[in-house]
């Protein structure tokens, strides 16, 4: 049984530096997790590449008259689906499932910064995307995909993809905090993919969608992160996307992670 520490002890949150190196430490317990129950990561990677054979096979000749040249379309925004989604399916969950088995109770009992879990499964969550967008780069290539732009903007399109990604998880995170399970959490994850990640570019350029689904997939956040990622990687110019991005991103950030914050300081 843990003793109760005094009050003093409750109280004294370690701050700046310290802050940094509890995230790292809690970044790495979230690895040895991932490590030991890999299914967030690998729906990470598999949702995606099933999506970019199915969309290659069935659209490739109907869309773009061949595979080979649908898939210069199509890669790029399979590669954004996949940072988005491994943001989306891994840190809500994890946090919600810390609060509910108890986990965090036993760091309140530590000296051990507020914010720390939460750095902490972020931060472990661009080791996560790497490893998504990389295998799917791989798998891409196998499909017949190849860059066509400068090495310098390929980095900048995963950048970009990873940074979206990492912005957008802070919205799972708050959810996590809100909710009662990490069900609740996996079933909004999915509800919100749909419409997300589907409802874009994805699959064929907006002006050739119905009007209505057009409407929604112009201003969709994450159909600037796909052309952004395509102009980048397809060597074509920028219509403005990587700003948007950008943008988005920040936009995000800027909302959901002080939210998240408060609200897990709520639930200590």
């Amino acid at each position: 049984m843990t003793a109760a520490l005094p009050p003093t002890a409750r109280t004294a949150r370690p701050r700046g530096f310290a802050t940094i190196r509890h995230s790292g430490i809690l970044a790495r317990r979230s690895l040895v997790k991932s490590a030991r129950n890999p299914g967030p990561v690998v729906n990470g990677v598999v949702t995606p590449a099933l999506f970019m054979v199915l969309f290659l096979y069935l659209f490739g000749g109907p869309v773009a008259g061949s595979t080979a040249e649908y898939v210069q379309y199509l890669f790029p925004g399979i590669l954004a689906m996949g940072a988005g989604l491994a943001g989306m399916i891994s840190t809500g969950s994890a946090i919600n499932l810390d609060l509910k088995n108890g986990v965090t109770d036993r760091f309140r009992s530590l000296p051990v910064s507020r914010t720390a879990p939460l750095l902490g499964s972020v931060a472990a969550d661009l080791l996560r995307y790497l490893v998504a967008v990389s295998v799917l780069f791989v798998i891409g290539a196998l499909l017949g995909f190849r860059i066509q732009g400068s090495l310098l903007a390929a980095l900048g399109a995963t950048g970009l993809a990873i940074l979206f990604g990492f912005c957008l998880s802070w919205v799972m995170v708050f959810i996590g905090v809100l909710v009662k399970s990490a069900d609740a959490v996996l079933s909004f994850s999915f509800i919100a993919f749909l419409p997300l990640q589907l409802g874009s570019s994805l699959g064929a350029p907006t002006d050739t969608l119905p009007g209505w689904l057009r409407a929604w997939a112009d201003i969709n956040p994450v159909t600037h992160v796909m052309d952004a990622c395509r102009a980048l990687l397809n060597g074509t110019p920028d219509d403005g996307s990587v700003g948007l991005t950008l943008l988005w991103s920040a936009v995000l950030f800027c909302v959901f992670c002080p939210l998240a914050v408060r609200a897990y300081g709520r639930r200590e």
